[in-house]
């Protein structure tokens, strides 16, 4: 017999979740599979910002999660056993039932990904959706133009770590990014070929961003919200292009957030705010990773993970990324291998 830890939502936070909002529980490994379904052995999960709105009880874009049952997000794994003709024993799939060690996947719902073309983990971070999310948000969304000036928030994060060095291969003439503390902003200038780069822990976010691009910006990539939104509607130029990805401030509110004061500025510069899901533009998946995986191979995508090791640990990883805890991609890397019985 098989067994297969997994975290299950114990409780629904109030605020900021904490470790007793999650629960490490057992299943048994079916012995047989449906047709058409795959048994996944995972070893790479992703935790990620939106998974926080899935927790509470409420209407959104996507199901909230359930009490008592396992979490779900993205993870990637070997296919050890297969009722499918199409995926053999073997191969590696990413799919959507992570949050445990063994799942059980319907084919039809699973990636085959090649290993040759780039590792498995970076199918969940900058081949992943991560990546596509800054590519479609810089391409459709809030498309970059030749000699642009962008904003980038959370811009050490996955998403912003990739979106600054997007921007520059589709044009930008300058690229700032928003991060939180020294150690953070060295890196966007380091590492992610950002010009300049803001520290929002700083204070004076509005004060920083005008002496980093002092005749205002283009086009903003916000996965922040709140005080973010609002600098960057006070800097956006005529025409400007706004990519409403996430508002990271404002998930862990217990009373409604305030919105921007400035929004009528917003209208006076003839800007747009246009809302992006990444479920909307999976299709870009083929150009992305056709685009992005020599550029990852050759060294010239530069990314970064933070990884935690072992299922159990998942729950703190996740608290991690809302904390900001995370430089590049948060992962946790399983260890199923110890869960056989």
């Amino acid at each position: 017999m098989t067994i297969s830890r997994e975290i299950r939502l114990a409780a629904r936070p109030t605020g900021e979740p904490t470790a007793a909002d999650f629960e490490l529980a057992t299943a048994e490994v079916p012995e047989r599979l449906g047709a058409g379904q795959l048994l996944v052995r995972n070893t790479w999960m992703s935790v990620d910002p939106y998974m926080r709105g899935r927790m509470d009880d409420a209407p959104s874009y996507i199901a909230p999660f359930q009490l008592g049952a396992p979490l779900e997000g993205s993870a990637i794994g070997e296919v050890v056993a297969s009722a499918s003709p199409d995926v053999p024993v073997g191969a590696t799939v990413t799919h959507f039932l992570g949050w445990r060690e063994y799942s059980v996947v319907d084919a039809a719902v699973a990636t085959v990904v090649d290993t040759s073309l780039a590792p498995a983990d970076a199918y969940l971070g900058p081949l992943g959706a991560t990546g596509l999310t800054a590519y479609a948000a810089l391409t459709r969304t809030a498309p970059v133009r030749e000699g642009d000036v962008v904003l980038v928030s959370a811009a050490a994060g996955a998403v912003g770590s990739v979106a600054g060095q997007i921007a520059r291969e589709l044009g930008a003439s300058r690229v700032i990014g928003s991060a939180g503390g020294p150690a953070k902003t060295k890196k966007l200038l380091d590492s992610f070929g950002y010009d300049a780069a803001v520290d929002h822990r700083a204070g004076g976010l509005s004060e920083q961003l005008a002496q980093a691009a002092p005749d205002g910006v283009d086009v903003y990539l916000d996965s922040v919200g709140g005080d973010h939104l609002e600098a960057a509607i006070d800097a956006i130029r005529p025409g400007g292009r706004i990519a409403l990805v996430g508002a990271i401030s404002t998930y862990n509110a217990t009373a409604p957030a305030p919105g921007p004061r400035n929004l009528f500025h917003a209208a006076k510069q003839e800007a747009t705010l246009r809302g992006m899901l990444v479920t909307s533009h999976l299709g870009l998946f083929p150009e992305w990773i056709g685009r992005a995986a020599p550029l990852l191979a050759d060294g010239t995508l530069r990314t970064e993970q933070t990884v935690v090791d072992g299922i159990e640990r998942a729950p703190e990883a996740f608290i991690g990324v809302l904390r900001g805890a995370n430089t590049g991609k948060m992962l946790v890397r399983i260890d199923a291998g110890a869960a056989d019985a």
